[in-house]
């Protein structure tokens, strides 16, 4: 490596930078890079920042087309980073290129007579080259607080900084967004080039907008991202923001799930849909041949009072705390042997606190690659049942009503 700030300019300083951005990214000394000081044809194309990220275990460069009013992100391969490169430096496109590797800074600077600069320099080891426990943080980011829609919903400032009343927010939408990456590798999605999402109740959109970015901007995929929501003022904010960031594949609609027709869809979202709610949304979900389904309930309602009939545990549930905790536990139960039979692999956790609530509880439903007896899972389903004394359950009986399962012979006459 060169001496601290020293300069080389010749005809092949473009080249040689080019050369040294492609060998970083390669050798994983990548940190971050950006292109600037633009002189082309496009009046509104500010800057282009460089990013590596890993799609299908393949390093590439993550090139993100920071506009006047959008950005534009678009993944390479690294096979055709040069050719790329090529053509975004010059005399009339951009003149000024800043790579930060692990082990050096590297400086083009093209001046208007098109006569190419590199300046090298030792880069700040404490500040470049991360310890492995921050490199492993980096791993776990799922997301970072320079993505436009975080701006754009209030979650950071211009300055790309984190809003501090945004900070749970902000810590919901990671958990959120990792929670999802995990179960779409383990799903017969995980190879998938298009995806179709859904996700009702979605409010102003901060894991609608997180979702479709992340699916598009990390992995590369063609994402068609609805956001279903009740409140037309919201389903207008959203709307809004996306078109003013310009994005491709992302819409909001307003709809109610009473009456929302299935569609055909990939992944099934509904956080805090209350009460039957989330059994409606599920539904849906199988309706529409969802391979993963992702929901965080709210209220149980429907079983509630159902526990209060003459039963040995009646004691025990005659205290509100007892009984809302039986409910959620039976209700959300239920709901994931279901699932379970109707052909999920399915887990029942603690997410995180969310916003303005308590409730923390995550079902997550991936479909299964080869198929389950569901004769003892319906079994199961009637024990737990007659033993509480639960005579309906609302996505049991969405289930029934369409035929999606067959009775078991032991089933209770709904």
């Amino acid at each position: 490596m060169k001496p601290d700030s020293d300069p080389t300019t010749d005809v092949d300083a473009t080249q040689q930078f080019i050369q040294l951005v492609t060998a970083a990214l390669g050798a994983e000394r990548f940190v971050k890079g950006s292109l600037a000081k633009y002189r082309g044809p496009e009046a509104d194309l500010q800057r282009v920042l460089m990013r590596r990220v890993m799609l299908r275990e393949q390093p590439h460069l993550q090139l993100v087309h920071r506009h006047a009013t959008k950005d534009i992100t678009k993944n390479h391969a690294l096979a055709d980073v040069p050719a790329l490169l090529q053509g975004l430096l010059g005399e009339q496109a951009f003149r000024h290129a800043h790579l930060h590797a692990t082990d050096e800074e590297i400086e083009l600077v093209i001046t208007q007579r098109g006569k190419a600069g590199l300046h090298r320099r030792a880069a700040n080891v404490a500040a470049e080259a991360p310890s492995p426990a921050t490199h492993n943080r980096e791993k776990t980011r799922w997301l970072t607080l320079d993505r436009p829609f975080l701006a754009e919903l209030g979650v950071t400032s211009g300055a790309q900084q984190l809003v501090p009343a945004m900070a749970r927010k902000w810590k919901q939408i990671n958990k959120f967004v990792e929670v999802f990456a995990h179960a779409l590798d383990a799903s017969p999605l995980k190879d998938a080039r298009q995806l179709r999402v859904v996700d009702f109740g979605s409010g102003k959109g901060y894991l609608t907008f997180a979702i479709h970015d992340w699916l598009r901007a990390q992995r590369g995929i063609e994402a068609q991202v609805t956001g279903v929501e009740l409140r037309p003022d919201m389903v207008q904010l959203g709307n809004h923001a996306a078109a003013r960031l310009g994005l491709q594949g992302l819409r909001f609609e307003q709809g109610d799930l009473r009456h929302w027709q299935p569609q055909p869809l990939n992944v099934m979202i509904a956080l805090h849909a209350c009460d039957t709610a989330t059994d409606l949304a599920i539904d849906l979900g199988l309706r529409g041949g969802a391979d993963i389904i992702l929901c965080s309930p709210c209220c149980h309602k429907q079983i509630r009072p159902q526990l209060l009939q003459p039963h040995p545990l009646k004691p025990i549930l005659q205290h509100g705390v007892h009984l809302g905790q039986q409910a959620e536990m039976l209700t959300d139960g239920l709901r994931a042997l279901w699932l379970e039979a109707c052909g999920y692999d399915t887990q029942v956790f603690e997410f995180i606190s969310l916003e303005h609530t308590n409730k923390n509880k995550m079902i997550l439903a991936v479909r299964r690659a080869s198929p389950k007896p569901r004769a003892p899972l319906l079994q199961q389903i009637d024990e737990v049942k007659r033993f509480y004394g639960i005579r309906e359950h609302c996505l049991e009986t969405l289930l029934r009503q369409r035929a999606a399962l067959e009775p078991a012979s032991s089933q209770e006459t709904m």
